[in-house]
């Protein structure tokens, strides 16, 4: 996903230097050229052959270090770089940048390049809060640094607050956030549905289905690294939701028709990738119903129609893309129920088909518009999400 991107690590004197190993290690799995800079104070806490060991780089944190080929290092880097990330981020080191004070590798480098600049501080609660400090990370965000919230929990001293560098996994997002895609969504506002519905029958069940939520929450990440502002619906899902999207969780069929048709209005694409119930018991039973000797009826009566609403309501720059999940004559259901809903383009899989379907990390699927059929083969979500955004943008241009 990083293959021919650069990324600066800067790491300062706080004991959570040693979280910065792992990040290091997760971007070069992502074939990512990963280059760390230290401050003396740093290597108090981590050595620097760790990071060269991870990294196959040599780790910097003398400026005036002569075991390096001939070149103006801080300046040959901060040319090459995609993204800085300075985590974890001491107040001191904050104050200089803050400032524009270069005295080491670290603080020449950043100052030098013109590349988005991402700070992570980690330190005391007290000293987090102050407003010296406080007044820096305002002025560094004046500046086009990006600042990382600190999480809340108990510190290396012992105090429990504010100060806690976030988790490697948090780290690495705000990164690929960054440099992961082409940022052709940028400004874009996208509601993307995923996820089962439930629909109660008593207080302790419920009418559902198989899906996991996965093909939606691939398509509301792919759509985030691209820029886009994304709104994701989500029903019952066991996965976390992507960074940096705006979820709205609902139960019911009912209730994400209300959360849909709520923010429909401002979204220039809307891709319905949950599964919603289409059918809902017509009377919810107060109490637990009780096991009968002889067979159990429940009235079911039809749900909210989401997709048709959608297509009777869109405004006319908006892009509406739907879901099909058949088990025979796919194409023929498929293409029938995108004239009927009035969709931009639907995508359609078989759940008999081997690699496709619910709880599967994979797909197949066939991308429908009212001029072509274009059938994918079987690939990962991620993958499918990703060329299923792109045909979309294809057709909105």
């Amino acid at each position: 996903m990083l293959k021919g991107k650069t990324v600066i690590l800067g790491v300062t004197g706080s004991i959570a230097a040693y979280k910065i190993a792992n990040l290091a290690s997760m971007l070069t799995k992502l074939h990512c050229d990963v280059h760390v800079l230290m401050t003396q104070n740093a290597m108090n806490f981590i050595h620097p052959i760790t990071f060269e060991t991870l990294t196959n780089n040599k780790c910097i944190v003398d400026t005036f270090d002569r075991n390096f080929q001939y070149n103006v290092e801080h300046v040959s880097l901060a040319k090459r770089a995609d993204v800085v990330l300075i985590a974890p981020a001491t107040a001191n080191v904050i104050a200089k940048l803050a400032y524009g004070l270069a005295d080491d590798m670290l603080t020449t480098t950043t100052l030098a390049c013109t590349c988005k600049k991402i700070v992570a501080p980690a330190m005391n609660t007290n000293m987090y809060r102050n407003a010296i400090t406080q007044d820096n990370l305002k002025r560094l965000t004046q500046f086009d640094f990006e600042v990382i919230a600190p999480a809340t929990g108990m510190l290396a001293c012992k105090d429990i607050g504010e100060g806690k560098l976030p988790d490697e996994q948090t780290l690495l997002n705000y990164i690929l956030k960054e440099i992961a895609m082409e940022k052709d969504m940028k400004g874009v506002n996208v509601l993307v549905t995923a996820g089962a519905t439930q629909e109660a029958i008593d207080p302790v069940r419920y009418i559902t289905n198989h899906s996991t939520g996965k093909m939606g929450y691939a398509l509301a990440r792919d759509c985030m690294l691209r820029g886009a502002n994304v709104t994701l619906v989500s029903g019952q899902s066991a996965l976390t939701p992507p960074p940096f999207t705006t979820v709205i969780s609902v139960t019911s069929a009912k209730e994400m028709f209300d959360a849909v048709t709520e923010h429909a209005e401002s979204q220039d694409i809307i891709i319905k990738a949950a599964a919603v119930a289409d059918y809902r018991p017509a009377s919810i039973a107060a109490e637990k119903m009780k096991k009968k000797e002889d067979a159990l009826t429940i009235e079911l009566e039809r749900t909210d129609d989401i997709l048709k609403y959608l297509g009777e309501h869109k405004h006319p720059q908006q892009f509406l893309c739907g879901f099909s999940m058949e088990t025979e004559h796919m194409l023929e259901n498929s293409r029938k129920k995108l004239e009927k809903k009035h969709l931009d383009m639907i995508v359609a899989n078989n759940l008999k088909q081997a690699g496709a379907g619910f709880g599967t990390d994979t797909n197949v699927v066939t991308m429908i518009t009212p001029q072509e059929e274009i059938a994918l083969e079987l690939m990962s979500k991620e993958e499918a999400a990703h060329a299923i955004v792109s045909q979309i943008l294809k057709n909105r241009s």
